[in-house]
């Protein structure tokens, strides 16, 4: 079993005191039921994207990934259930450095809704492989390939 805590305060990163009080009390709960923990494997994930101009890429991403938006350089799930993006404005172009694609995987009746966003973000249509996979970039080149869940040619 899993329990996982997300931070809940909108402009703060990291837990709260409030929400470490509540992770020790899960615990003590789950050592009175005769549960075992192991805090070796917790982990937190961030992606971190530099670019040039971060607003025109952050509204691709956005609207790619279907996140929303915490302060001006960060992008959240808004389920809690994936990793975050963090835009990192750059004062100079590091060629070939800042390249990154994402997989993004969707229920077949939502990639069509969420290419137009992409799109209409800014990003551009790499590849098109209807009806499974698309490759959209963002402004800057940064590509996302959006597959539907349980297909990947």
């Amino acid at each position: 079993m899993t329990v996982r805590l997300v931070a809940v305060e909108p402009d703060f990163w990291g837990l709260t005191a409030r929400e470490v009080a509540l992770a020790q009390d899960i615990s003590a709960v789950a050592d009175g039921l005769g549960l075992e923990s192991d805090p070796s494997r917790l982990q937190s994930v961030q992606v971190a994207v530099d670019a040039m101009s971060h607003p025109e890429v952050i509204r691709f991403w956005k609207a790619v990934l279907g996140y929303d938006e915490r302060g001006d350089e960060d992008l959240v799930d808004p389920m809690g259930r994936n990793a975050s993006f963090w835009f990192q404005e750059m004062d100079a172009p590091r060629p070939q450095r800042n390249r990154l694609h994402v997989d993004v995987f969707l229920p077949h009746d939502r990639v069509e809704a969420r290419l137009a966003e992409a799109l209409a973000a800014g990003g551009v249509m790499v590849r098109d492989r209807s009806p499974h996979w698309w490759v959209v970039a963002d402004p800057e080149g940064n590509e996302a390939c959006v597959s539907t869940l349980g297909t990947r040619d």
